[in-house]
């Protein structure tokens, strides 16, 4: 279940998508989501797949590693539509005692499921055609404008950046340290809630002890080479945009329009 989660892997490879600038991934990753909380009819949830479908297509990341991400999340989705299902007023079609389903639940139940489906997918899209490097870079430039008010954009840009690198790790060294336990007889499946919380102690803690152990390792890697961050920083690889990028952009600003116009059209 652990290796199942996507978010913050990078897959290499050479596409469309992974050439874009990131600053372009993270704003049409950014309006992507927003727009999921404009539309309100099915037919523009279904347009919404199909663009992501279509993304997912150019950037030649196979679309089974892509919905791996979704088993990670399966508890929360299952919470969240079985709120809406059981606790939204309206019209009942099926009643289990004090417990209904109404058709306006149903369908709010639905949106919602689809609607948090559409988000990791699209946020799992940005992370894995993005390396950590680019996400930093990409997010600095882009908040350049914040600097002017005191913000300090690239401590902020590199943070989020070390965190994004750090779930595949810490998921890994989690898989490690369960298979460990298992193989000296834990068992993390049977037993009631409590009993399986007081389990995951033998988990938790090696698992911390070795968070704190890479992060004081990377501190020192960083102190040892003169970091110091913010202004003064010269690039490597400086962010330039190309004519893909303008096109990136057109169609994004296009795709955030039809969303908006979509609300006062007579949609199902």
């Amino acid at each position: 279940m652990l290796r199942e989660i996507t978010l913050g892997q990078y897959y290499p490879v050479d596409s469309v998508i992974h050439r874009l600038d990131p600053r372009v991934k993270l704003m049409g990753t950014i309006l992507f989501l927003v727009s999921l909380f404009i539309v309100k009819s099915w037919t523009m949830y279904g347009v919404a797949a199909v663009v992501l479908a279509l993304l997912i297509k150019l950037s030649k990341v196979p679309f089974k590693f892509m919905t791996r991400g979704l088993k990670s999340i399966l508890i929360l989705l299952l919470i969240s539509v079985s709120f809406n299902l059981f606790l939204t007023p309206g019209e009942p079609l099926v009643q289990f005692g004090i417990l209904k389903i109404s058709r306006e639940g149903l369908t709010i139940a639905l949106k919602m499921g689809v609607r948090l489906v559409l988000l990791v997918l699209g946020s799992s899209l940005m992370t894995l055609t993005t390396t950590p490097n680019q996400l930093t870079d990409g997010m600095e430039k882009g908040l350049g404008i914040f600097k002017k008010v005191g913000v300090p954009v690239h401590e902020i840009s590199m943070m989020m950046s070390i965190a994004l690198r750090f779930i595949p790790i810490l998921v890994e060294e989690t898989d490690k340290i369960m298979k460990a336990q298992q193989a000296r007889g834990a068992d993390f499946e049977s037993g009631n809630i409590i009993q399986r919380a007081k389990a995951m102690v033998p988990i938790l803690v090696p698992l911390f002890i070795s968070a704190f152990r890479r992060a004081n390792d990377l501190a020192m890697a960083m102190e040892a080479r003169c970091y110091r961050g913010g202004e003064g920083r010269t690039k490597m690889k400086p962010l330039k945009y190309a004519g893909r990028d303008t096109v990136a952009y057109v169609l994004m600003v296009l795709y955030l329009a039809a969303c908006i116009v979509s609300r006062f059209l007579p949609l199902v």
